[in-house]
């Protein structure tokens, strides 16, 4: 009799992990994307936050935003610690729009959606590149706190 409650709990335990566990979450750079949870969140953990960030707008409902290219994960407990989700982040830059020029031998990239604006790729011209990395920090640098 113990044998059989003691299987019966372990299907049950391992039931509960298999639940928490959800298929990799793609997100474009710059976008958003709602997440909604089958429990009560008390605490949320990312990974990178350099790669993604999360916004809590419920204890059921949070948007993860993707910050730049990668993978990171995120986990999320609820108030007794047990897990209700986990998910690899990944991040991935829109190509649809991008358009790579090459000067003698230097790449540069340009968002072209509607009009043509640099942006930020790896592999383009050093100088072209830092230029628009500091842009890209100054601009957040001016949104932290918010």
């Amino acid at each position: 009799m113990k044998m059989l409650a003691l299987s019966a709990i372990l299907a049950a335990t391992t039931a509960l992990s298999a639940a928490a566990q959800v298929g990799q979450l793609s997100i474009e750079t710059s976008k958003t994307t709602p997440v909604r949870l089958n429990g009560s969140a008390s605490s949320i953990v990312i990974g990178n936050k350099n790669v993604a960030d999360v916004a809590v707008h419920s204890d059921r409902l949070i948007f993860v935003t993707g910050k730049s290219f990668g993978t990171t994960n995120l986990m999320v407990f609820d108030s007794a610690g047990r897990e209700i989700y986990n998910t690899e982040v990944m991040v991935t830059a829109n190509s649809t729009n991008l358009v790579t020029v090459n000067r003698a031998g230097q790449n540069f990239t340009y968002d072209c959606a509607p009009v043509c604006r640099a942006a930020l790729s790896l592999g383009d011209e050093a100088q072209h590149f830092d230029g628009l990395m500091q842009q890209q920090l100054q601009t957040q640098a001016l949104t932290e706190g918010n």
